[in-house]
């Protein structure tokens, strides 16, 4: 077990080795006493690719740091995005021996569990590593085992990380904007999820549930009754991965039909279920020999709440239909607070930024562009956005470039345009959308209904002396006038709404068989709500502009 201390020291090293030994300077001058002397620094390779490599010899913590923000195009400069997301989270794998153990802790005895177990990993990374193996069913298992020992590292890991982030935002006050701090709580919780196995394991069972209505999407089946928090065993599926065309093609497949089911997937997840895979490198998307695309590791999710289902999908129709006021309304309701004072200015680059995708080539809004144009402005004003919303950004222009590696043709733009405008009305029309409808009327007529019991309380508080006003007898008669004719108002308004409301839920009602005259009876109220509603409005602008003329 490396001690905090130690890990320190091989931090210094690396660090100071791929030349940033000012930063450990500053940072940790107690450590110079510690350090080894490394090798310089290759100077001919730029700060960004130094930062890169110094991640990946650090280990799996900061590798995984260094992917979770390479999510952050609003925060870092694109060539650092661009180095971070060529991270390789790919180890040499543990002997058997090692990870044997915790298999044990979920089987004890490996041949009552299973026939066999091919001791060869089929995959390696830092957290885990996968092994083949058959069930005494005669079931064809993946075992995904939990490097020993990987979480004692990856907990001293984020304590230094957070003592890092500290010092840095001390000495270089310019890098607060950054909020190291709330990377780092972000990036903690992101990856003691990840290393809860029973987590990925249910978002499994999730997803599995959400995509059986689309023929062609595969999900693993988990075997709970082997499975835990460091091992997870699930159906063995064989592919290859998405982005080998010429591996699909070998199939007999047409690389487009791919595509398409793909991005049906992906829409549905994201815009419908709320759920979507968050972590959809190519990797991780399987295509077997019968044309399905299989998702994996769960351990990365993103979720998304029906209002922010309903921002996200505005934002994004906005952006291809050239519409500033909209971005900025989407972004609003997204928690993406803009300086009022830079408003002008954002605004300014957006237009531009839309301009310029319109007037490309073909006529086609490159939208992978466009999104990259918002989040470099959106970093260049310092504007702070939710992760939730830069995750779905990022799975976004994923999905473009996996569509167009798989189909030339494929335009992200025109297939999502349809989708966004049905998704959109199916929720204006949902239940939820009215049931919040119906709540806003609630409370605004509680409003409405408290107005003249407020002016009883307070005549009744003139009248026992607690207020002393000098009114004419007059004054009083045309207060009492005032709430009469506001209550006679008030009835009919809520007679009117009543009538909207409840012909709505009949006409919408699905669930049992409506009588032929219950709907006829629905549709007179909405005539009759129509006939009231224009009187009610020619009463209040007609007759009321001549009584207060009479008034003067």
């Amino acid at each position: 077990m490396v001690t905090r201390l130690q890990r320190y020291r091989q931090i210094a090293d690396v660090l100071v080795k791929y030349g940033f030994g000012i930063l450990v300077e500053e940072a940790f001058p107690w450590l110079r006493r510690l350090r080894r002397a490394p090798k310089p620094a290759d100077e001919q390779r730029s700060v960004y690719e130094r930062i890169r490599l110094a991640i990946e010899e650090l280990g799996p913590a900061y590798i995984k740091f260094g992917q979770i923000m390479s999510t952050r195009r609003e925060l870092l400069p694109p060539d650092l995005i661009t180095e971070l997301q060529r991270l390789q989270d790919q180890v040499d794998p543990l002997p058997f021996e090692e990870i044997r153990p915790v298999i044990m802790r979920y089987c004890p005895n490996l041949e009552e569990c299973f026939d066999i177990i091919e001791e060869e990993p089929i995959a390696a990374a830092s957290l885990s590593q996968v092994h083949r193996a058959v069930t005494r069913e005669g079931e064809v298992v993946a075992l995904k085992v939990q490097r020993p020992g990987i979480v004692d590292l990856i907990e001293t890991d984020i304590l230094i990380l957070h003592s890092l982030a500290r010092q840095i935002e001390s000495l270089f006050p310019d890098l607060r904007v950054y909020n190291l701090q709330g990377m780092v709580d972000e990036f903690s919780t992101l990856i003691r999820r990840e290393l809860d196995f029973v987590q990925d394991g249910t978002n499994a069972d999730r997803f599995r549930r959400n995509m059986r209505n689309i023929p062609g999407i595969k999900i693993p089946q988990i075997h709970w009754e082997i499975s835990g928090t460091h091992l997870l065993a699930m159906d063995y599926i064989e592919g290859v991965r998405i982005d080998d065309v010429e591996a699909i093609r070998a199939f007999g497949l047409f690389t487009e039909d791919i595509a398409a089911l793909g991005f049906s997937a992906y829409v549905q997840q994201i815009f419908i279920d709320g759920l979507f895979h968050g972590d959809p490198h190519p990797g991780n998307l399987l295509v077997t020999r019968q044309g399905e695309i299989a998702f994996l590791d769960y351990g990365i999710v993103g979720i998304l709440r029906p209002e922010r289902r309903h921002a996200f999908a505005n934002l994004l129709l906005a952006m291809t239909m050239m519409d500033v006021v909209g971005v900025i309304a989407a972004l609003e309701r997204l928690d993406v607070h803009i300086n009022p004072a830079d408003l002008d200015s954002v605004k300014d680059e957006i237009y531009l930024i839309l301009l310029d995708y319109r007037e490309a080539r073909l006529g086609r809004v490159n939208l992978a562009a466009t999104i990259q144009g918002l989040t470099d402005t959106l970093r260049r004003y310092h504007i702070k956005v939710p992760s939730s919303l830069m995750l779905m950004l990022k799975v976004i222009i994923m999905v473009m470039d996996i569509g167009d590696m798989l189909d030339p043709t494929f335009n992200f733009d025109r297939k999502i345009r349809p989708y966004l405008v049905r998704i959109m009305a199916q929720q204006r029309s949902s239940p939820q959308a009215i049931a919040g409808t119906v709540r806003s009327f609630v409370d605004a007529a509680e409003g409405l209904l408290a107005i003249p019991g407020n002016v009883n309380d307070t005549l009744k508080a003139l009248s026992e002396g607690t207020i002393t006003i000098e009114l004419e007898e007059t004054d009083l008669a045309k207060i009492v006038g005032v709430v009469d004719r506001t209550s006679d108002k008030l009835i009919v308004g809520l007679v009117v709404a009543a009538i909207v409301v409840g012909s709505s839920l009949i006409l919408r009602a699905t669930d049992f068989p409506i009588p032929g005259y219950v709907a006829t009876l629905a549709v007179v109220g909405y005539i009759f709500a129509v006939l009231v509603g224009f009187y009610a409005v020619y009463d209040i602008l007609v007759r009321g502009r001549i009584s207060r003329r009479r008034g003067r």
